[in-house]
């Protein structure tokens, strides 16, 4: 459910039905993140409801299928990226993850550091592609270097797409 303009609305937001909904959709809203399941294999992390749609779009152009649309947003910090992470990674269906991030308003290290908690924190043993732009790029790249996990780096969309496709089907052999 889409909830940002409830708050304008308090006689419809008692209508809201908590059992009618996925449980990972409600969960997502608890940390103010956009989150649809479905019913693919690559969960994606994103921010901005077109780069989701775009993401989605190369994921299936590569052979691929999406998981889930996670919409972090424009504001995310560390702690919303962070359990972004551990909502994706808790889908048994999600085999990969691409994370695709165009830092505009939102900055690449700080995704970058919430991915590297969260995967150090939850442990992680499927692959994660990470496809940086914008914002502080550089130290968000180093950051993931650095970390000592298994993060694939990609240079644009149809190489992320291309690398996650490519891992989770050499994981699934």
């Amino acid at each position: 459910m889409y909830v940002d303009a409830l708050f304008r609305h308090l006689d419809i937001k008692e209508f809201r039905d908590l059992d009618e909904e996925d449980p990972l959709e409600v969960e997502a809203s608890k940390f103010n993140l956009n989150y649809i399941k479905l019913d693919g294999n690559v969960g994606c992390m994103v921010n901005g409801a077109g780069l989701a749609m775009s993401t989605m779009d190369i994921i299936q152009y590569a052979g691929g299928s999406p998981a889930n649309f996670l919409d972090v947003g424009g504001g995310a910090n560390e702690e919303q990226v962070k359990n972004a992470m551990r909502i994706i990674l808790s889908d048994p269906n999600v085999k990969g993850v691409l994370i695709n991030i165009f830092g505009g308003i939102m900055w690449c290290d700080i995704i970058a550091t919430g991915v590297v908690k969260a995967l150090k924190e939850i442990g992680c043993t499927i692959p994660v592609v990470v496809r940086l732009e914008g914002t502080n790029v550089e130290e968000g790249k180093a950051i993931l270097k650095s970390s000592g996990l298994a993060v694939i780096p990609a240079d644009g969309m149809k190489d992320a797409a291309e690398k996650i496709i490519a891992a989770v089907a050499k994981g699934e052999n």
